[in-house]
């Protein structure tokens, strides 16, 4: 169809027909007739065609006819054409009222591949035509854009004209660049926050939600809590994620309102989780985690950890992992839980990659790369982190992820024990074996009672031994004593066992095998194979009790199942008895002897720490 016959005149009065049919919301009729203005190349019905293509009104949507009728438009000098090219090339979407009813320029939201090169250059021909949207659009160019074409001074420049015409986009830009470049000057702020304040209440959604930062922390303004929230809820209403966030968590913690609201303000973390806020996504996974005013939901708590982490969350990649760890709300699978530990690991969560390592360590899992477990440590080490000092003591000390090497193992257990309770421990036990270092039993004791002074129990069982055999110090049966009683309060089944090896005669405590029955059956319901022998003997005997051969078969089993060969003897000789029903009365036995207490008291070797 031909319009060549309509001149502009008439072209003009089409466009205001069709625009105000396409205000009235008749989409089809206000379209045809602005097709016809634009016919007569009339560049502003030019630019409505464009913004109808890419608004899909009275049209289907195409972006690619859209920018070809802007373009049109553009070049024939129409500065709104010009400045909605840049404004579609920086941030992938247009609207005539962009700059007053949406975020507009800034955003939470990235844009997809902006082109600032190519934005710039049309936003420059707008901004030079007076164009205040072009103007604030520069401003923004000059200061997100790539570094060749950044230039600060120029922006605020651009943003000043484009503030002066009333622009709200124009009044945050300048606004911010003031803010950037007052630094922590009062004096200085004072103008950027009341051009950031006549943004919000030009209705600017991310400036309200600077404002009521600004309120909430009460920085350049009297701190005003409740008006923040408001202008939170202001600009949430709008769809801006950070202002959903921020109004969700005030009102999970009651925030500038009159009481907490975890219902409404998990709804909106959720809304803003879903923006795509992964920090917001981490919060609702751990409102579920944790319960309190919501029940908790793990299996809940494990999609929201998910988002999260697959957004670059580092801590809840953690919890993710910890969940299929534990298999809570998931199914338990030890190799999923190393994949999320291993993505907060790669972040530089501290604590994943202990997580991380010890399932390597135990074989919990098929894959692992200990050299680059081993060398977060080092690095952390090396910086003067002791938590990753002991770590990497634990790798060189067991050859994970590098050579075994027991002189550096015990160099950074050293070092470690400056502030590590189980450093302390494990140090005193190179000492005292002379793994890597000297032997020297006095030192170990030293180490083994700064860890005992510190509730750690098998530090307490060291030191105790140490002191009934007087290695490495004077003996002090007494003193050791207090030591087992204070590790056995701890449940320290070695400890129990130690009592009654102390209360059943030959050291310098009065004998009481009353007691010594006591703590030995402790020991063994705590499956201390030692303690499982002699609560046998002690039945078998009527020690301190009436003999109960049945109870003695069932402990001397049991020993003899943990390796106590000694079990098999006593069992031989109750079956010998029961034989010749011959049943004789008590007899004196030798205690257990504090060599005995060593070997099955002593701790394993060190485990990976967390922060």
């Amino acid at each position: 169809m031909v319009f060549g016959w309509l001149n502009l005149g008439g072209a003009s009065g089409l466009l205001k027909k069709g625009e105000a049919a396409l205000e009235a919301g008749d989409l089809d009729a206000g379209f045809k007739l602005v097709a016809r203005a634009a016919q007569a190349k009339l560049p502003a019905a030019e630019y409505r065609i464009g913004l109808c293509y890419l608004q899909g009104k009275g049209v289907p949507a195409s972006r690619a006819e859209g920018r070809r009728w802007l373009e049109l438009a553009a070049t024939q000098g129409n500065r709104d054409a010009q400045s909605a090219i840049a404004t579609l090339l920086v941030t992938g979407d247009v609207d005539e009222n962009a700059s007053r009813r949406t975020g507009g320029l800034f955003t939470d939201s990235a844009p997809a591949q902006p082109d600032f090169i190519a934005a710039e250059g049309w936003a420059r021909r707008a901004a030079e035509a007076g164009s205040a949207d072009g103007q604030a659009l520069l401003g923004y160019i000059l200061t997100a854009g790539p570094e060749a074409i950044r230039n600060l001074d120029q922006a605020e420049h651009w943003y000043g004209l484009a503030s002066e015409g009333g622009n709200p986009q124009g009044k945050l830009g300048l606004g911010l660049a003031i803010l950037r470049r007052a630094g922590t000057n009062p004096a200085l702020q004072k103008p950027g926050i009341a051009a950031l304040v006549d943004a919000a209440e030009l209705g600017l959604p991310m400036a309200q939600y600077l404002h009521g930062v600004l309120l909430e922390h009460g920085v350049g303004l009297t701190q005003d809590i409740p008006a923040a929230v408001g202008l939170y809820q202001k600009a949430a209403a709008t769809g801006l994620r950070s202002a959903m966030a921020r109004l969700g968590l005030a009102l999970l913690e009651g925030r500038g309102t009159k009481k907490p609201d975890p219902i409404t303000g998990e709804s909106w973390l959720r809304r803003a989780a879903l923006a795509g806020d992964v920090e917001a996504a981490a919060m609702v996974g751990d409102l579920y985690a944790k319960g309190g005013d919501l029940p908790p939901n793990f299996a809940e708590a494990a999609v929201w950890f998910q988002r999260a982490a697959e957004g670059g969350h580092s801590m809840a990649a953690r919890a993710l992992g910890m969940l299929y760890l534990t298999g809570a709300g998931v199914p338990r699978n030890a190799d999923e839980a190393a994949t999320w530990f291993e993505r907060a690991a790669s972040s530089g969560n501290v604590a994943s990659q202990v997580d991380l390592a010890n399932l390597v360590l135990q074989g919990s899992v098929r894959d692992g790369d200990p050299d680059r477990m081993r060398s977060w440590f080092e690095q952390a080490a090396e910086s003067g982190d002791l938590v990753a000092a002991f770590n990497f003591s634990v790798c060189l000390a067991r050859g994970f992820g590098v050579d075994r090497d027991p002189e550096r193992a015990a160099f950074w257990m050293h070092r470690a024990a400056d502030g590590i309770v189980n450093a302390q421990f494990h140090y005193g036990r190179m000492l005292l074996d002379g793994s890597g270092v000297p032997v020297d039993p006095a030192a170990a004791r030293a180490w083994f009672a700064k860890a005992a002074d510190a509730g750690m129990a098998d530090a307490q069982v060291a030191l105790a031994e140490m002191l009934v055999n007087g290695r490495g110090g004077e003996r002090n049966h007494f003193e050791a004593a207090r030591m087992f009683q204070r590790a056995a309060d701890l449940g320290h089944g070695g400890a129990m066992f130690g009592l009654g090896a102390l209360y059943g005669g030959g050291h310098d405590l009065p004998v009481d095998r009353a007691a010594a029955l006591r703590w030995f059956r402790q020991a063994a319901e705590r499956s201390h194979p030692t303690a499982q022998l002699m609560l046998g003997r002690y039945l078998h005997r009527g020690l301190a009790s009436p003999p109960d051969l049945e109870q003695a078969q069932v402990w001397f089993k049991r020993a003899l199942d943990n390796g106590v060969n000694e079990a098999a003897t006593e069992l031989a000789q109750i079956n010998a008895e029961q034989a010749a029903q011959n049943r004789p009365g008590p007899v004196e036995l030798a205690p257990p002897t504090m060599a005995n207490t060593e070997k099955v008291t002593r701790a394993p070797g060190p485990q990976l720490l967390h922060n």
